[in-house]
């Protein structure tokens, strides 16, 4: 009976996992535009046919570092955050001679500040693009989102997509490379090639750089995505599959042998503590620290309010109890007065401090000690 539960068991899992998997891959998707995704969002295509036109193709991946000096980068929509280093890098590689293609629907603060991208607010509707510009040779029409945030361009940027009169992309001369700036990247993702000239917009973009220059996209900065937690992104390659099958051998053995790891320890019964241990235990803390500061002051304030007890008195603010106990208990307040700046001029060692809290504490309960007084010994 208990092998048929633990059957039953492991089947079950083994079915959760997968109709996981098989719903992930139904749902795949690539807000980044990721040049590892097929999604229709995603940019696998552009780097597929970069490399059917003659162009070694790579990802930035693990660390930083833009292609040769004669390449083309592509950056997608980035979603961790370029540095001002990584920003700097990247316009020192364009003024170089790179051709950077720069996609983004709102843009990475840094790399728009180091590019002099100046992005309008509010957007306006996409769907349909005109080129204007002589970069897009034969293109007429472009299709893409349905809306895009528009671009400012300066006397230096040529504009080469407007919607209507607004901007959408342009092309820019950077020391001896080329910048193009895209407000809508899904002009080049996978399920908008075969749109209106949207191909021949692409084919124009990889011409901006030599035949065989290479042609690298920039996933360093697409960090961790939802993608990228998908169980097809490790579980279909070869490592994830022996992995995933390495997990799923330990995980029926140890069910089906039913042993635990080790023999039960019961657990220890809780027992309440004295007030005496817990008094104790923050003196030893406090003596550890060295906070003599902290000590001296929580003394000094314990016995203020236990006097400001005693003799009706509140204890805040500090001046006004001062002034009521010099009224109402001139003797008391003398001898308060005298031991607190006893326990503050007191040495460094720890005989005087205590002598110091005794002469505190007859002050603030004289009546224990006129009890402990009277008691035989």
């Amino acid at each position: 009976m208990r092998g048929v539960r633990s059957w039953a068991l492991g089947a079950l899992l083994l079915i959760g996992l997968l109709v996981v998997v098989f719903t992930a891959q139904q749902s795949s998707d690539s807000p980044e535009h990721s040049s590892t995704s097929d999604a229709a969002n995603g940019t696998s295509a552009l780097r597929l046919f970069a490399a059917a036109l003659g162009h070694p193709t790579d990802q930035v991946a693990g660390s930083f570092q833009p292609p040769t000096s004669d390449g083309m980068m592509f950056v997608f929509t980035p979603t961790s955050a370029y540095t001002f280093d990584e920003a700097a890098t990247t316009v020192s590689w364009v003024r170089q001679g790179g051709v950077l293609v720069y996609a983004s629907e709102s843009g990475d603060p840094e790399l728009d500040s180091a590019l002099g991208v100046q992005r309008l607010q509010g957007f306006v509707t996409s769907t349909t693009v005109q080129a204007s510009g002589p970069v897009a040779d034969g293109v007429t029409q472009v299709h893409g989102a349905d809306l895009a945030m528009p671009l400012n361009t300066s006397p230096e940027q040529v504009a080469i997509l407007r919607a209507g009169p607004y901007v959408v992309a342009y092309v820019q001369k950077i020391g001896s490379g080329t910048v193009v700036v895209l407000a809508d990247p899904l002009e080049l993702a996978n399920g908008y090639l075969d749109k209106a000239d949207n191909g021949r917009l692409a084919a124009d973009i990889l011409g901006l750089t030599g035949s065989a220059a290479p042609v690298a996209f920039d996933e360093f900065h697409h960090g961790i995505t939802t993608a990228d937690l998908t169980p097809q992104a490790w579980i279909l390659t070869p490592w994830g599959a022996a992995l995933l099958w390495l997990i799923v051998a330990v995980f029926f053995g140890l069910l089906l042998r039913g042993r635990r790891f080790g023999p039960l320890v019961p657990r220890r019964a809780e027992a309440s503590r004295a007030e005496a241990e817990w008094a104790v235990a923050v003196g030893e803390l406090l003596r550890r620290a060295c906070a003599r500061a902290v000590t001296l002051g929580v003394l000094a304030a314990a016995s203020e309010r236990a006097v400001a007890a005693n003799t009706g008195l509140a204890v805040q603010p500090r001046e006004r109890f001062w002034q009521a106990l010099w009224q109402r208990a001139p003797e008391v307040a003398q001898e308060l007065d005298s031991a607190e700046r006893a326990l503050y001029g007191s040495s460094a060692s720890e005989k005087e401090l205590l002598q110091a809290a005794q002469r505190l504490h007859r002050i603030a309960y004289p009546v224990s000690e006129l009890r402990r007084s009277r008691t035989p010994q």
